[in-house]
């Protein structure tokens, strides 16, 4: 099953002279199938061949005269050595487009990337599919908690997996091999109590202290573990809004897991009844549109900000996404009938900022409309507001 991806729409406009593209996206999200579909007149070789891999390491040259041009590399971030004379060879031929590299490891690889070879490439990344791609076409009416609990990634879909056994091995081979490539992690099985606890932490102010205490280790080992999630495009943190106002406002970042099918396994959801009648339903639904926002911004190749906006009085608003315009207020409610009082923090906000362009409330129904100076916006619409 091939998908088109709504990346696809903007890559060649957006990536216009570079003589690098670097799609970078977590494990198993589609770059191979997606560079493929996009360039299919390179060579294509992949870093995960260990035959490959040393002839790039030990004769760095004549793998470069070998594979000059037109050439997608997969999973690079396994061969960081090379950039450097990439660089050389890219600065004497000087052509758009010589080179297609992806991967996966976020943290390694953005590295090398940029100390090497900054002003050389255009750095793109590829989530698991949004809602726009998979679902778009359906005329049948679509279950929220079915779609949100069977998450995203090709795979599950391609293949047509249980969802549920899918996630499970995904976790346990990313414990494994990828945290292992990136950190020395001495007691694997607190990482992975970490990992299922920031799971259930999805869509709220995290706490690195009292995760710290509930596992054993220290405030710092935390931190470092939670950037080793976001490198590998696990999380991400989403941090406060703060400028021009009191110093009343909440300082510490909320973190949002980016599949919530992922999120989902990991807290025991495993069927669409059980995230219906969950306690943290709200804050996985938050966790979906969130995803869904990001999704948009990559994929329109996009550089806006996001935010989100709570004073010590509680008064929140979920996102607030900054652009050269201004502010975009975004409140997430899961409720399949907005009400009067899921405006309230929106319009306190617009009394706050004079900043204010457009003030959203998504919501898990389906029909958009426009009510209290405010747009609001059916789940399945997400992909198609015109911010980014």
């Amino acid at each position: 099953m091939l998908i088109n991806r709504n990346l696809s729409k903007n890559i060649i406009k957006s990536v216009r002279g570079f003589p690098i593209i670097t799609i970078t996206g977590p494990r198993q999200s589609g770059k191979t199938t997606f560079t493929k579909m996009n360039f299919p007149d390179y060579d294509y070789v992949t870093m995960e061949d260990p035959d490959l891999r040393e002839y790039a390491i030990s004769d760095p040259r004549d793998f470069i005269r070998k594979y000059s041009n037109k050439v997608i590399i997969d999973e690079f971030q396994r061969v960081p050595q090379l950039t450097s004379y990439l660089q050389g060879h890219i600065d004497k031929i000087n052509e758009p487009w010589m080179y297609i590299l992806t991967g996966s490891n976020q943290f390694e690889h953005l590295h090398s990337i940029s100390q090497t070879l900054a002003g050389r490439s255009a750095i793109l990344k590829l989530l698991p599919f949004s809602y726009n791609e998979l679902y778009s076409k359906q005329n049948s009416t679509i279950d929220i908690y079915e779609i949100i609990s069977k998450g995203w990634y090709p795979r599950i879909f391609d293949q047509k997996l249980n969802h549920h056994l899918f996630y499970n091995s995904y976790f346990e081979t990313y414990i494994q091999r990828d945290v292992r490539a990136i950190v020395n992690v001495r007691d694997l099985n607190d990482f992975q109590r970490f990992v299922r606890l920031c799971a259930g932490r999805t869509g709220q102010i995290v706490n690195l202290s009292n995760i710290a205490n509930e596992i054993g280790v220290s405030h710092n080992t935390i931190k470092g573990w939670i950037s080793i999630l976001q490198a590998s495009f696990i999380v991400e943190l989403l941090y406060p809004y703060h400028r021009n106002f009191s110093k009343r406002i909440i300082k510490s970042p909320k973190l949002y897991f980016l599949d919530t099918g992922f999120a989902c396994t990991l807290v025991g959801i495993t069927k669409p009844e059980h995230l219906e009648n969950h306690p943290l339903r709200g804050e996985i639904f938050e966790t979906y549109v969130f995803a869904e926002l990001l999704k948009t911004m990559y994929n329109k190749v996009s550089r806006c900000n996001i935010f989100y906006f709570r004073d010590s009085n509680n008064n929140e608003i979920d996102f607030l996404v900054e652009t050269g315009e201004g502010l975009f207020p975004i409140e997430v409610k899961l409720n399949s009938t907005p009400r009067k009082m899921h405006f309230k923090n929106i319009q306190y906000f617009n009394k706050l900022s004079d900043q204010v362009i457009r003030n959203y409330l998504i919501y898990s129904g389906i029909e958009n409309n426009h009510r209290y100076n405010c747009e609001i916006i059916g789940f399945p619409n997400i992909g198609n507001i015109d911010i980014f």
